[in-house]
């Protein structure tokens, strides 16, 4: 990335910004830069684009200690490979890594406090899901919720209890590893947004239509709380064009796939059944099976299914849902 922005001629300043009051609106905005060689330079700038991303945010009773009880960027660089793990939260972050870590040989266990995995997805591939997991051996705890975790020492301790306290009583849990990945938290603070009016909602950049939040101001990414990296970079050309007055299309949030890196894999665009429902798009619903599939028995990879919603009326393709192998390559197809 480095090489590219060097070739491209884009000046790359190490360091942490923020942004100064402005002394009048005939003014450009400044931007302050705590340099990482030392000292502070500041910018004079017509624009300024906020991504400064998101960070794992950590429930309460949980402090991350970066050694029994992390987050999902230590995950990726444990010192060993813990013989054990449990995993807080079964959205698409909780789920790859439960995967994986299971895969080199690690006991997992995932913790959910809803009554599903990976909840933002159709609930059939959840529920698919669910089974092939099971096969493989990771343990679930679904419509559970954390309400302590602690470093042993040696060990990590959770204590964990059904949402619904008719089910029994907190359950006392134990593994090498705690990995919490139940959510982000934005990366607003200390960024000058107080001296230009910008408006956060739980914490989040509020932008209008156009990614704006102030005059010359813009956001992108996990810091709206858009959550894709290629959703990110969608937003940034955008952006980019806006500024730049060049002819430009609005990201059309409808049609971005989301796929999650697991086994088996799953990858999604458009609405589920549920949202079509909700937003009263009248649907038919294909699904088709692996197993029938050649190719998919030879490969030993029979596990899901695909599932297609077409307008009822009209035919078009309103939400593709799947869960198997090769799907988070297979989407590119149904997204076009």
């Amino acid at each position: 990335v480095a090489f590219l922005l060097k070739k491209n001629g884009i000046e790359h300043i190490g360091g942490t910004a923020r942004l100064l009051p402005r002394a009048g609106a005939w003014r450009p905005h400044q931007v302050e830069v705590a340099l990482v060689a030392g000292g502070t330079r500041v910018l004079d700038t017509r624009h300024v684009v906020l991504a400064t991303g998101a960070r794992a945010k950590p429930l309460p009773g949980i402090v991350f200690d970066g050694e029994r009880i992390i987050e999902y960027r230590k995950a990726m660089t444990l010192p060993a490979q813990p013989k054990s793990l449990i995993v807080i939260g079964a959205g698409a972050i909780g789920i790859e890594f439960a995967s994986f870590y299971h895969g080199v040989g690690t006991e997992v266990t995932i913790v959910e406090y809803l009554p599903r995995l990976t909840p933002n997805e159709d609930p059939e591939v959840s529920a698919e899901l669910a089974k092939a997991f099971e096969r493989r051996g990771i343990k679930l705890k679904l419509a559970h919720k954390i309400t302590r975790a602690t470093n042993a020492g040696d060990r990590a301790t959770v204590t964990v209890e059904p949402v619904d306290a008719s089910q029994g009583g907190p359950v006392e849990l134990t593994a090498d590893v705690v990995l919490c990945a139940a959510g982000i938290a934005p990366n607003t603070e200390g960024i000058g947004l107080e001296h230009h009016g910008i408006k956060l909602e739980r914490g989040f950049i509020v932008v209008d239509d156009h990614l704006r939040c102030g005059d010359g101001l813009w956001a992108i990414g996990d810091v709206i709380g858009r959550g894709l990296a290629h959703t990110a970079s969608a937003e940034g050309v955008w952006v980019a064009e806006q500024i730049a007055g060049a002819p430009t299309v609005a990201v059309d949030y409808t049609t971005i796939p989301a796929c999650t890196y697991c086994h088996p894999e799953i990858a999604s665009v458009g609405l589920t059944e549920a949202k079509a429902k909700e937003r009263g798009v009248p649907v038919k619903v294909g699904k088709f099976p692996w197993r029938p599939l050649g190719k998919a028995m030879a490969a030993g990879e029979a596990t899901g299914f695909v599932k297609v919603l077409w307008h009822a009326e009209t035919g078009a393709l309103v939400g593709a849902h799947m869960i198997g192998p090769a799907v988070t390559d297979l989407i590119a197809e149904l997204t076009l």
